[in-house]
């Protein structure tokens, strides 16, 4: 694991600094007070403090959420996310050089660690960090990109980072940690939201009776960081796609009406779509900086 990465961790039982420990074939990160973590083979380290509350996302949902990023759908998230993260690094650059010398980008809730990529792709001096709770999400985290490491950890939790240690902190259609988010960040850092707007997906809402936009979501998020971030700039991304049948499948089954939905009624409503299947991807993404204190 890249040592620029292992140097922001912090020991998720008692907050001590890791340190990288190999014993034969066997991979870890220890603490000062001997607390062990082993690095899975396929790369990414368990720094979980107990049991995982839930297993996170299935494997199924995280190949089809692979075939279908891979294919371009969303790549206006991407886009959006890679100009505000260079934006947010060159801040913290100017406000301390020693931070901005290998910023590290946290994805929270990063699932396959494609947006982290796409960060990193343009931050060449970069590291970045994917944590999810979900373990098959983890395995192609930990290879999305070579200067990304990856780790099983709770957003609900405490982080497994030092204070003020990350530069940028991404957070796509995944619980938000006020408390944990604005104690990680540089203080000229920025935390990049991307949530879904009132008409995301509103084609196949109705058309497959799946899930429905929570009309306060705004509220929420605002309520969940109220008090530590405050808000700076909002940009709405829209974009229409032209979908077959199989590829709406995909999509549904990588998002969380893939827990909801019945997979035989599912086929059969797709089936009886004409092709192709236009979609409206609908979401904002926000920037909030977190307040000093």
């Amino acid at each position: 694991m890249d040592a620029r990465i292992v140097d922001r961790l912090r020991c998720p039982v008692c907050g001590q600094p890791l340190a990288e420990a190999t014993a034969g074939t066997t991979r870890a990160l220890r603490c000062p007070r001997r607390h062990s973590f082993d690095v899975a083979r396929q790369g990414y380290v368990n720094l979980l403090a107990g049991r995982a509350p839930h297993a996170g996302d299935t494997a199924e949902m995280v190949a089809a959420r692979a075939d279908f990023l891979a294919a371009g759908h969303y790549d206006v998230i991407a886009a959006a996310l890679t100009g505000a993260a260079t934006e947010a690094v060159a801040q913290v650059a100017a406000a301390a050089p020693a931070a901005g010398a290998y910023p590290l980008v946290v994805d929270a809730g990063a699932g396959t660690g494609s947006y982290l990529a796409a960060v990193l792709a343009a931050l060449p001096d970069a590291v970045g960090l994917a944590l999810d709770v979900s373990k098959p999400a983890l395995r192609r985290a930990a290879r999305t990109h070579p200067r990304a490491a990856a780790a099983l950890a709770d957003t609900w939790q405490r982080l497994p980072l030092a204070d003020a240690s990350t530069a940028v902190l991404l957070n796509v259609f995944a619980p938000r940690n006020g408390a944990e988010f604005h104690r990680v960040l540089d203080p000229a850092g920025a935390l990049l939201v991307v949530t879904p707007a009132a008409d995301h997906l509103a084609e196949l809402v109705g058309a497959l009776d799946l899930l429905r936009v929570d009309p306060a979501k705004a509220d929420r998020v605002a309520e969940s960081l109220g008090g530590r971030f405050t808000p700076d700039g909002e940009i709405p991304l829209r974009r229409e796609l032209a979908l077959t049948g199989p590829e709406v499948a995909t999509l549904v089954g990588m998002g969380p009406s893939a827990w909801h939905t019945d997979p035989a009624g599912l086929a059969a409503r797709v089936t009886a779509l004409a092709e192709p299947v236009r979609v409206t991807v609908s979401v904002r993404l926000t920037t909030w900086r977190p307040i000093p204190g």
